[in-house]
């Protein structure tokens, strides 16, 4: 045994400041396990998504060749739905724990169902935190983490007209008109930039839509 550990002091502050730092101990050691517990619940919920994503290949590629597979698919997506939300529950709870100690916190990384292109341009919209605890009201908050919602959203298209303006210049010498060349355009004095004939023609014969309907859905776009 530890003699100096179990030799207890006899002054009252002392024992409830030994009683304090037992008790925070306790809270740290106590915050460390449910952050472990939520550490492995988010391992199983992974390996159960890994063998779910591996199965729906198999009969994508294999085709659906008996009940048996159907059964064994719709069983993982079962368990991977209860091991995700025991995930969740063991998250929150670590999340409690931590919230009074000192122990790092814990931030599942949840697997992505909608997953975008990386190639898309990301807006960040960060909502303004909360500056008081909803339970208490103090004011005394611990960044814990981050949730992120992702949305696809769309831009509509967009029209303008390029004004290229070529200035004139009158010599005072010889009265001579100077004025640089006019832009280039592939339709000879057409009014349609390359970018507008691109569109129509990728559509006409990329797409299959006649130049009437085209003609109708930009009419609606307001040209």
């Amino acid at each position: 045994m530890d003699t100096a550990r179990d030799a207890l002091p006899d002054d009252i502050a002392a024992l409830k400041q030994a009683l304090t730092t037992e008790r925070a101990k306790a809270l740290d050691i106590a915050a460390e396990l449910a952050v472990a517990r939520a550490k492995a619940s988010e391992d199983s919920a992974l390996i159960a998504q890994q063998k779910l994503r591996i199965a729906k290949l198999e009969r994508q590629i294999y085709g659906q060749r008996s009940e048996r597979s159907s059964r064994l698919v719709d069983q993982l997506a079962l368990t991977f739905e209860e091991l995700e939300a025991s995930a969740t529950e063991d998250e929150l709870a670590a999340e409690r724990a931590v919230a009074r100690t000192t122990v790092r916190g814990f931030t599942r990384t949840r697997p992505d169902r909608n997953t975008f292109p990386d190639h898309l341009p990301r807006q960040r919209v960060v909502i303004d935190p909360p500056t008081a605890c909803e339970c208490c009201g103090g004011n005394r908050l611990r960044k814990l983490g981050e949730d992120v919602t992702r949305t696809l959203e769309s831009v509509p298209r967009q029209w303008k007209v390029v004004e290229t303006v070529r200035e004139k210049f009158s010599c005072r010498d010889c009265e001579k008109i100077s004025q640089a060349p006019a832009p280039f355009h592939a339709v000879a004095r057409g009014w349609a930039g390359p970018s507008l004939l691109a569109m129509i023609v990728f559509e006409k014969f990329g797409q299959h839509q006649p130049l009437n309907r085209q003609a109708e859905r930009y009419a609606l776009e307001g040209v």
